[in-house]
């Protein structure tokens, strides 16, 4: 049985794990949602995970059994919620799994945070999933930034890799 918690400290090894294995696994073959044709390295630590234990910041944990199999994170700025980290166990993709945290980050957004909109960013070059988040109702907004080579979530594999922002309204 699939269960949905939001994480605590204890979970951030498994966290680390399974966001690295989804964006970067060593055989990209074996997965769709993967970054491995444009970034090499590491997409987080146990650092940059840990650091999201704070106040209006949240993690979504689904879990199968006792296997961690999919995450989102969630943090609330003025009038928004930033989603990010949506990652599925390579062995639970194409199965709706992301689906379901997808949806169970805006209804947790929905249920507990005041916003207006929600935002999250994806690569330039990963035209499938800017199609999958536009199926779900999101959309480009135009805003467009250089792949942060500083922010310590890998290296870009291609010139001019760029990070695209896409948002959904909350509000009519």
């Amino acid at each position: 049985m699939k269960q949905i918690i939001l994480a605590q400290t204890q979970h951030i090894e498994s966290i680390v794990a399974l966001v690295n294995q989804a964006y970067r696994p060593e055989d990209a073959a074996l997965s769709w949602t993967n970054e491995a044709n444009w970034v090499d390295g590491d997409r987080t630590s146990f650092q940059q995970v840990q650091s999201l234990f704070k106040v209006d910041s949240f993690i979504l944990l689904m879990f199968d059994q006792k296997i961690l199999i999919a995450c989102v994170h969630i943090e609330q700025h003025q009038d928004h919620a930033y989603i990010g980290m949506l990652s599925t166990h390579i062995d639970y993709q194409n199965q709706g799994v992301g689906k379901i945290m997808l949806a169970a980050a805006e209804q947790f957004i929905r249920e507990n945070l005041s916003v207006q909109y929600i935002e999250m960013s994806v690569l330039s070059t990963r035209q499938e999933l800017i199609a999958f988040y536009q199926r779900r109702g999101y959309q480009l907004d135009g805003q467009v930034q250089a792949y942060p080579t500083d922010a310590g979530v890998g290296i870009p594999r291609v010139d001019n890799l760029q990070v695209l922002t896409m948002c959904k309204n909350l509000v009519s």
